[in-house]
């Protein structure tokens, strides 16, 4: 499994979201990213965290950033999640998990006395020059939106 620091060059990202248009960073000339990896679409956990992006998403735009999902998830799963919830950004269907592995948050991971392999929920804030400038781990699902600008300082 990979693991990135702060201040590391971020991997590329490349992939199709929930409309199957292509989402790599050159889509976000001039901002900065909030990229935010969680397990499944429509699950508790992830629903949370997708609707404050949701909610907070102006006051992101408004700092400077774009927020980019990614999940294992398919294309037409992701189309559903964001009509179902109204979600304003996009979602990449990372099916062969190339973005999730290249980023070091698939692995290991235990749930009720049973181990798989999953996504770990992360946050990597990238800067406009495509630097990790911040790696959130203890992400709060429902203030996650307050939990990115808050750290922002």
């Amino acid at each position: 499994m990979t693991h990135l620091n702060v201040g590391d060059k971020a991997p590329t990202i490349s992939g199709l979201d929930q409309f199957g248009q292509s989402v790599t960073f050159d889509r976000f000339a001039g901002q900065s990213i909030v990229l935010y990896f969680y397990p499944k679409d429509d699950t508790p956990g992830c629903t949370a965290e997708a609707c404050s992006l949701r909610d907070g998403y102006q006051d992101l735009l408004d700092s400077g950033y774009a927020v980019v999902g990614v999940s294992p998830d398919s294309v037409a799963k992701h189309g559903k999640f964001v009509e179902k919830f109204d979600l304003p950004f996009p979602l990449i269907a990372d099916v062969d998990k190339a973005v999730v592995k290249a980023y070091g948050v698939w692995g290991l991971k235990k749930f009720m006395g049973r181990e798989f392999e999953g996504v770990h929920r992360l946050t990597f804030v990238i800067d406009v020059n495509r630097c990790i400038s911040r790696i959130i781990t203890k992400v709060n699902t429902k203030e996650s939106a307050a939990q990115i600008l808050e750290s922002a300082g």
